[in-house]
């Protein structure tokens, strides 16, 4: 993620001590896939980018006769062109009546001088087919101060296949962006079209004059999923 989702298993030892959880079997699963360009909440990442990934899902589990939730944490990889990004996530899920939430943490890594490390907390919350985030994270910046910044937003996600998301950034990090997308599974081939808006602050792209300006992108996506 170059400057401009999940969460922890979180401890239960006064619960544990009370009664042994009825935990649903866990999934193992990976990923790969391919951007005709790497966009991540509306930046620029890398032209034609290739990425893996490992999940771990434990489906929901209980206590008793009260469900306390799902947990979830993986590693995802992408090329950046100058070196390789990698993802650790986590994130714990729960429910209450139609709604949905999350709280969890994403680090970022780079192998390479691409860029340097970002460390998030994350929060969220859906309900049906609208869903918001809301991320408080930590920039290394190399040598320079350390950078705070928040990431919000909000997501209306339709079951056709169609999707637009909306989000910006705050604090020492600013900027907006844009997202309208539309995704479909054939022959278990996972097929995306995105197009971006983003405001000049995280735009790569420029003027004659060389000023930043709002730019677009329109990004076509592969992918497909395992279970191991």
């Amino acid at each position: 993620m170059k400057t401009s989702t999940a969460i922890t298993a979180m401890a239960l030892p006064g619960l544990l001590a009370l009664s042994a959880p009825v935990l649903a079997q866990g999934q193992l699963s990976a990923n790969i896939g391919y951007a005709s360009e790497y966009y991540y909440r509306g930046i620029f990442q890398n032209e034609s980018s290739a990425s893996a990934g490992l999940d771990y899902a434990l489906s929901e589990f209980s206590l008793g006769e009260t469900k306390l939730g799902k947990l979830q944490g993986g590693v995802w990889a992408a090329d950046v062109g100058d070196g390789v990004e990698v993802d650790v996530y986590g994130s714990y899920a729960f429910a209450v009546e139609a709604f949905e939430f999350s709280v969890g943490f994403t680090n970022y890594y780079y192998t390479g001088e691409f860029d340097d490390t970002y460390k998030e907390i994350n929060l969220g919350a859906s309900w049906g087919p609208v869903s918001a985030m809301h991320s408080i994270g930590d920039y290394q910046n190399f040598s320079g101060p350390e950078l705070d910044y928040t990431f919000s937003e909000i997501k209306y996600q339709h079951s056709s296949g169609a999707y637009a998301r909306y989000g910006s950034y705050s604090d020492d990090f600013d900027g907006e962006f844009v997202e309208l997308g539309y995704g479909t599974t054939i022959s278990e081939i996972d097929l995306g079209i995105v197009l971006i808006v983003n405001s000049k602050e995280i735009s790569d792209q420029s003027n004659s004059s060389g000023n930043a300006t709002q730019g677009e992108a329109l990004i076509f996506t592969l992918g497909k999923q395992f279970d191991l």
